[in-house]
């Protein structure tokens, strides 16, 4: 039960978003029944909107793809009262066409982690969460055109596969995941995205490619994927990122119109 509504719109991303809100932005530290999340939740104001904040891998990057603590990261997002989620994400590109640099709008994902919890549902109360097109339509269609708009390089759907981590791929992977239909690669979509929907939450991830996968190098006098080379070329594309987002967030409708938070009733039993 949400006892008072601090934010409606919530981001989950990088250590990038900080200075996101200016000098009036607040923390607050919150603990639900499956612990605590990430790092504390910054709460501010984007074009008269009340945002939220949240550190995916912590402040200090502590926790690895795999260790995210992701049922209590949604849990308190919920329980602020957010109703819709940002989620950017660095990923890797498995097709030639899609770019570093360029921005993917992801409809689908594939799911190839192990040992993530990925339900609230363990029971007494089950639901089974409808999975068929799991990122929220409008907030695709919003963003979409407003990259287009802003003159971005961004692909209007794309298929991401999640891996464990914290590893990178072998070439032998990162090709057969290319040749399943996947365009880009990530460690952290799944659960997040399979979570959020359980809530009723809207979910848009907006993916930014910072390097080609192991595969597309096979063959090639290039190096493969570098830690390095992420982080850099993440860093160099936050300020196009931020103003996606900002945009995003400035032409948000007053009020909800898709499917996400009937799904999430319809999946309980």
């Amino acid at each position: 039960m949400i006892k008072k509504q601090i934010a409606e719109i919530a981001i989950i991303g990088g250590s990038g978003f900080y200075d996101f809100f200016g000098k009036d932005a607040k923390e607050i530290e919150i603990k639900t029944k499956f612990g605590k999340p990430s790092d504390k939740i910054i709460i501010g104001e984007v074009f008269g909107k009340r945002v939220a904040f949240l550190p995916r891998h912590g402040k200090n990057h502590q926790f690895p793809p795999h260790k995210i603590p992701y049922k209590a990261n949604i849990a308190a997002l919920k329980e602020i009262g957010v109703q819709i989620i940002i989620a950017p994400s660095a990923v890797g590109s498995l097709k030639e066409k899609i770019k570093p640099g360029d921005f993917v709008i992801c409809d689908q994902f594939i799911d190839r982690t192990k040992y993530r919890e990925h339900t609230f549902f363990h029971g007494p109360k089950v639901a089974h969460i409808e999975m068929a097109y799991p990122y929220c339509e409008d907030l695709r269609k919003t963003a979409v055109a407003l990259a287009k708009k802003l003159g971005f390089r961004a692909h209007a759907k794309g298929t991401v596969a999640v891996v464990e981590g914290p590893r990178f791929s072998t070439v032998a992977e990162s090709i057969f995941y290319s040749k399943m239909g996947c365009d880009v690669i990530n460690m952290t979509q799944y659960p997040e995205v399979a979570l959020a929907a359980e809530q009723g939450i809207c979910y848009l991830n907006i993916s930014l490619v910072t390097d080609y996968d192991a595969g597309i190098y096979a063959g090639k006098k290039v190096k493969p994927v570098s830690v390095e080379e992420v982080f850099t070329n993440f860093k160099k594309n936050t300020a196009k990122l931020k103003k996606l987002i900002s945009e995003i967030i400035k032409n948000l409708p007053a009020e909800r119109t898709c499917d996400c938070q009937k799904k999430a009733e319809r999946a309980k039993i």
